[in-house]
């Protein structure tokens, strides 16, 4: 409650620098958005989210002198990439990954959001725009309504996790497409999309195993005196994206196993290409030699004297190669 107090302190101040959106949060959860323009007066019947720019140095400048935990405002300034959750009595703060937001929405890259929660104030931040906060920012916006910081947070991991989903539906999709590709031998070119998509799946992978078993370390580890407010359903979190991490390793695996079949495909074609090859090479290398012998000048040659001695020479020629065609069917060289 001291920290509550002392960062609502903080920012009963002049415009804050730096600052992306605020909401201010009624009793009853109704969100209100609070100009960024204005200076900001809050009240102790409420409860804030405050979130910003970590790349604007005004930003951190405030975040350095807020009235917040000492360990907690050390994380939301660190540089620190690993995904983390870190609870005691009266806050919660840490570093989860998001998917990167462009102008056409979500993208594959991840971000990492930090955050430090307490009672009656979400204060979060990032380097780049993400997706799963602008999601849960629209929703408030739309008037969604949200009891407490603790629900605001499990909010933007449940946008976290549905954003990480649509990725996996269309990765099952790209997968079918290239799957019927290589059945109907048309996956020659299928190569770079595969190696493309197993890396981002090993991302996301990545992404959701580290998240969910910091959900799982949370759920254990939580302080038996945390405050209500701050208690989040790290389990049920943790469930969901287990079941998506889950799926997550399947795709990987399938592609896998579609990548070497197409390696085996390809290394197939290189033979035959190479065997086709050899049999040409080998068929023409006694007319080859036969031509080198008359090429000789010198006496003795047979033929030579002869008004049909080129006829000759091209008929042995075919002889060899036709001898050279039989022996190696015979030996099974040609099938």
């Amino acid at each position: 409650m001291r920290a509550d107090r002392a960062a609502l302190a903080a920012v009963t101040a002049p415009p804050l620098e730096g600052l992306v959106w605020a909401f201010r949060f009624t009793a009853d959860g109704t969100p209100q958005p609070l100009a960024n323009d204005q200076p900001f007066h809050l009240d102790h019947d409420s409860w804030y989210w405050l979130h910003f720019n970590l790349a604007d140095a005004r930003a951190l400048q405030w975040l350095g002198h807020a009235e917040l935990p000492p360990a907690a405002r050390d994380l939301l300034l660190s540089k620190d990439s690993f995904q983390q959750l870190h609870g005691t009595e009266d806050c919660v703060h840490g570093v989860i990954a998001d998917l990167a937001r462009d102008i056409g929405g979500s993208t594959e890259e991840t971000g990492r959001l930090r955050f430090v929660m307490t009672e009656r104030l979400l204060v979060s931040g990032r380097h780049h725009a993400l997706h799963a906060v602008d999601v849960t920012r629209r929703s408030l916006e739309a008037g969604q309504r949200v009891p407490s910081a603790a629900v605001l947070f499990e909010r933007i991991v449940e946008n976290v996790a549905e954003a990480m989903e649509h990725i996996v539906d269309g990765f099952e999709q790209q997968l079918d497409e290239i799957e019927e590709k290589l059945l109907s031998e048309e996956g020659d070119n299928q190569l770079p999309a595969l190696g493309r998509l197993r890396r981002t799946c090993i991302r996301v992978h990545r992404h959701l195993s580290e998240l969910r078993v910091v959900l799982h370390r949370f759920d254990r580890n939580v302080p038996a005196d945390m405050k209500p407010a701050l208690q989040l359903r790290a389990r049920n979190l943790a469930e969901r994206l287990d079941g998506l991490d889950h799926m997550v390793v399947e795709l990987r695996d399938r592609s896998r196993l579609l990548q070497e079949e197409l390696h085996l495909q390809m290394e197939e074609q290189t033979n035959n290409s190479l065997r086709i090859l050899s049999v040409l090479t080998a068929l023409l290398l006694p007319p080859t030699l036969v031509t080198g012998i008359f090429g000789m000048n010198t006496k003795g040659l047979p033929f030579t004297d002869s008004e049909t001695g080129f006829i000759s020479a091209v008929l042995l020629m075919a002889l060899t190669a036709l001898g050279s065609y039989v022996l190696m069917k015979r030996i099974g060289l040609i099938r």
